[in-house]
């Protein structure tokens, strides 16, 4: 997405790529800008059962408030719902909100794990710990980070992996924009690479809020009248949100959406006025000239500023006139200004930033939204005088043909002033649109479960239901670029929006659908490429993608190419489907040239073999593909080998026997008629080659005894001794080829087993045409080496089957590419997906056009639940009686340490780290375990066996009951109790507990 060069004064600025928030109306930035626009307010009664407990009075207040606090997805951070409950919901919510403002930034979230990514959070509020540790309950493991503010940056660093600066800074209320000038600054000192920059505030204590009424910050009838002669002072709010800033250089460079620019900041602190709380004119005037200062503008070119605006009788007077002293000299119009408390309420630690994402998005859609509750300007303010004006309904940005420029302001009760400079972003210059060559687009739908993957695909159904002018491919391309690829998987592979949105709305209601693949992950990350012989073809079979794709056509032709130097005819008559298929010399280089085609464009797509396998001349395909041949030294020998044939026709033929190999050669050989063995596909599927009298008896035969047989349609006995006439003019003939060394395994079909490079000779190629094909064997092989998906690449899946039968009960991939008589780019892409959403990495942006932009989508459906806070003892699990399910006992214990509400809800294939569990919750997992079977847990057998599944095959005697370690090898923790692991964390083995006798619920130092 090509943009013009920035203006020489924004070129060290940060820009806004994304953005994210939950506010009271408002559960996200969409919303939050409806709220706005409309002029609404969210102001009202607080939920069922916040301060219903609390004596001060202050129960059943207006203000603004959150739903639903209290749920959240542990699962999705990797949290066991014991662990969850435990922490702040500060913290949860920033944990939400870093990974959708990372999403709508466009960066997926493990992309930039390891990075120097900064997380910088404004908060001021600490009520959480104040009930945790007021309950009168015993502090559980996970109290202590589950209190401390300073993790609600930090545990967003852990969970995402980021290692730049992670801090909470506490300004008071000016909190969360000087979060954003310490990110700035990080950012522009290169110690950040991008930052995360959240504020959040919570108000679970009715006792807080009544002691700010008592000294007359609020206002009585829960309304802010910012500026307006009614000021009586603010109205409590909560929420947050969570901004993702880059380096306006790298944004423009990664084809960033940019909401606007932050030109300039400054932070001061009033250094003494009239009281602590009270605040001070010079001090407010001098941090906006210097944030002006900063961002290289004059204070008398900003259009817009974002007031503190709380609407209390002190602090309003002190803002208009620092905004008067700074903003007003040699204006031509009044300064537009507004305040979002009207909307939402005084989020006090996260107000700035409120005001700074209501900034943002107003440069983005170029209008300004208006204040709410203003009708008579206060008088002591001389709002005219000083050239101010408050913005009362939602208009256009003032002088639109200028750059758009605003500042935002927050001050802090203490004293602390923050200012921030924001700008717009430089204009973009749209690029053309060129999606995928065939029309067809893929879009990616994953979820971590069944149910989230539904969630998801209604959620995106009903975001492009409500947004027609996006595009499919565009919408594609962001699905595959900007989104995680979580293990549950569906694509939705369809030509045109139309089609896509229904097939969308069939995922969502979980029914089935042509223009679906669904799965779930498995490893599949060694892939190999499977080259069928003869018999896939179909008049045509090249020309769908001929037509579509430029990877397709380009290796085809090369292959065509090289194909006609050696033989004696054109295959251009073939390829146009004007020669009937029906010559060996035509068949064959045919195939092989749609072969290594069909190959070129899985590579393009990133899926790329690590072991080929071929059938007959599909070999020679395979051995192209893996490099082993040149693809001018593979078409001599297709070429060669199919004219050879040629000559042998009519001298024998095959049959095809839906019976195991054993069977069959004891029948042949009681015949003694000429028939052998010629190839063993699979487990009862061998073919028969000899004479055609005795090869079209053996069909009567074995079809009166009921058993399938049939004709192969070749008139020459391929793999057997019929073929010894053209060894010696095939031999001579390919004297001159020269196999390569490759990295991409060989296995032959030949050998049954992998089979070096520097064998494929002509004297190989001659066996490949003379003995038997030993494909079933070959595949068992391939397999037990750890290969888990097998890709047909043929016209027509002429193999899947048989090699699908040979896998048994092994968990492996097995699919084609093309279709007899569907052979264009949807059933390619169909293909691909299959293979996509089984585990097989897909390089899928490489499937849209280069022109091809991000748009946006929404964000991860997170699987909200309610959190109780119970923390387990020990009575939740019974001793179990010894004909107990041993994957029930352990799944039991789990439940009880992790705090899920029943055994059947932990899944018992999920890893423990995944489940939450850590050192100190293993230890007393180990306990359960022991109390429950008589048997001693260590934490290293637990985690040595990192599933329930896993542990519960210890408890069968399945599984050694240690883990596997070199000799010498031991876990020091499986030597410690629960004190122990918590000394070690605390402060080292020498740390004390308070109050006596240690246990594993002590509270420590």
């Amino acid at each position: 997405m090509p943009t013009t060069p920035p203006r020489p004064a924004v070129t060290r600025a940060v820009a806004v790529v994304g953005v994210a928030c939950r506010l009271p109306g408002a559960p996200d930035p969409d919303a939050f800008w409806s709220l706005l626009v409309e002029g609404r307010d969210a102001i009202g009664l607080p939920p069922a059962d916040r301060h219903a407990d609390s004596d001060s009075g202050w129960a059943g207040r207006r203000a603004g408030y959150l739903t639903d606090v209290d749920r959240f997805d542990p699962a999705f951070f990797g949290l066991s719902p014991r662990e969850a409950a435990a922490i702040d919901p500060q913290q949860r919510l920033m944990l939400e909100l870093g990974w959708e403002a990372l999403e709508d930034s466009g960066a997926v979230p493990a992309s930039i794990r390891g990075d120097a990514v900064g997380v910088f959070v404004g908060g001021m509020w600490d009520d959480h710990e104040t009930t945790a540790y007021g309950r009168g309950g015993v502090p559980s493991p996970h109290t202590l980070t589950g209190t401390h503010r300073g993790m609600i940056a930090n545990r967003l660093s852990y969970v995402l992996g980021l290692t730049g600066p992670s801090l909470v800074v506490d300004t008071g209320q000016s909190s969360g924009l000087s979060a954003v000038h310490l990110a700035r600054t990080s950012l522009l000192a290169g110690e950040s690479t991008t930052a995360l920059v959240g504020a959040v505030n919570l108000n679970l204590l009715g006792p807080r809020l009544a002691g700010a009424e008592k000294i007359g910050a609020l206002s009585p009838d829960a309304t802010c009248y910012t500026f307006d002669a009614r000021a009586n002072g603010y109205v409590p709010g909560e929420g947050a949100v969570c901004l993702v800033l880059k380096p306006v250089a790298r944004a423009i460079a990664d084809s960033d959406r940019i909401y606007c620019l932050l030109t300039g900041s400054a932070m001061n602190n009033d250094g003494g006025g009239a009281g602590l709380t009270v605040p001070e004119q010079a001090a407010q005037e001098a941090v906006l000239r210097r944030a002006h200062a900063d961002a290289g503008t004059e204070p008398a070119r900003i259009q817009y500023v974002e007031l503190h605006g709380t609407g209390t009788p002190v602090g309003d007077p002190v803002e208009a006139a620092a905004l008067g002293a700074v903003f007003g000299p040699d204006r031509t119009e009044p300064l537009a200004v507004g305040s979002a408390k009207t909307n939402v309420g005084h989020l006090e630690g996260a107000a700035g930033l409120v005001g700074l994402l209501k900034t943002a998005l107003s440069l983005h859609h170029r209008i300004l939204p208006g204040s709410r509750n203003h009708v008579t300007p206060n008088p002591a303010l001389r709002l005219a005088e000083r050239g101010i004006r408050v913005v009362t309904g939602t208009e256009p940005w003032p002088d639109a043909d200028c750059p758009l420029s605003a500042g935002v302001s927050a001050f802090g009760m203490g004293g602390t002033n923050c200012h921030v400079v924001a700008e717009e972003a430089p204009p973009v210059v749209a690029a053309s649109v060129r999606p995928g060559e065939s029309g067809v687009v893929p879009w990616i739908v994953t979820g971590r479960d069944e149910s989230d993957l539904r969630a998801h695909a209604r959620r995106l159904h009903d975001h492009l239901a409500a947004r027609p002018a996006l595009d499919p491919a565009e919408v594609g391309f962001s699905l595959a670029t900007t989104r995680t690829a979580f293990d549950h998987r569906a694509v939705v592979v369809a030509e045109g929006r139309d089609e896509g949105l229904a097939a969308l709305g069939r995922l969502a209601a979980g029914e089935p659908s042509g223009a679906v693949r669904t799965g779930r992950v498995s490893d599949r990350s060694r892939v190999a490429f499977l080259f069928p012989g003869q018999g896939s073809q179909w008049p045509g079979m090249a020309e769908g993608m001929r037509r579509t794709s430029t990877v397709f056509r380009t290796r085809f032709t090369e292959a065509i190419d090289a194909l006609e130097a050696s033989l004696e005819c054109s295959l251009t008559g073939a390829v146009d489907g004007a020669v009937p298929l029906d010559r060996d010399d035509v068949v064959q280089p045919l195939l092989f040239a749609t072969m290594v085609g069909l190959a070129a464009v899985w590579r393009s797509l990133g899926v790329r073999p690590a072991a080929v396998i071929g059938h007959s001349q599909g070999e020679i395909a395979a051995a192209c593909v893996a490099g082993a041949l040149s693809l001018e030294d593979a078409a001599q020998v297709v070429a060669l080998r199919s004219r050879l044939l040629r000559e042998l026709a009519g001298t024998g033929g095959m049959a095809s026997v839906a019976l195991p190999e054993a069977v069959v050669a004891a029948r042949i050989a009681a015949g003694s008629d000429g028939l052998v063995v010629a190839a063993v596909n699979g487990p009862a599927s061998t073919v028969v080659a000899g004479p055609v009298a005795a090869v079209d008896a053996l069909i009567r035969d074995l079809s009166a005894d009921g058993v399938r047989a049939g004709r192969v349609p070749i008139d020459y006995a391929s793999h057997s001794p019929l073929m010894t006439p053209i060894r010696e003019p095939l031999l001579a003939a390919l004297r001159g080829i020269e196999p390569r060394s490759t990295e991409v395994a060989f296995y032959s079909t030949v050998t049954a087993g992998r089979l070096a490079p520097d064998r494929l000779g002509p004297d190989y190629w001659y066996r490949n045409v003379r003995e038997p094909v030993r494909l079933a064997d070959t595949v068992r092989g391939l397999l037990a080496d750890g290969y888990g998906a097998v890709l047909e690449m043929s016209p027509h899946p002429l193999l899947v089957g048989a090699v699908t039968e040979s896998a048994a009960d092994r968990d492996v991939l097995v699919t084609g590419s093309l279709r007899r008589d569907d052979g264009g780019p949807a059933r390619l892409l169909s293909s691909v997906a299959s293979a996509f959403v089984a585990g097989v990495p897909v390089d899928w942006p490489a499937a849209f056009g280069a022109g091809a932009r991000r748009v946006p989508l929404p964000t991860y459906p997170f699987r909200r639940s309610r959190l109780t806070g119970r923390i387990p003892q020990p009575s939740d699990t019974p001793l179990a009686p010894a004909t107990r399910d041993p994957l029930e006992i352990v799944l039991s214990a789990v439940a009880a340490v992790l705090g899920y509400g029943a055994a059947d809800e932990v899944p018992p294939d999920v890893t423990f780290k995944e489940l939450g569990l850590d050192s100190a919750t293993a230890v007393e997992l180990g306990e359960r375990l022991g109390a429950a079977t008589g048997r001693r847990w260590t934490v290293g057998v637990i985690f040595g066996h990192p599933t329930p599944t896993a542990l519960a095959a210890v408890l069968r005697g399945e599984q050694p009951p240690a883990p596997a370690a070199p000799v010498g090898d031991s876990d020091p923790l499986d030597a410690m109790n629960a004190d122990e692991l918590i000394r070690l964390a605390l402060g080292g083995p020498g740390a004390e507990p308070i109050g006596g006798t240690a246990t594993g619920s002590t509270e420590w130092r």
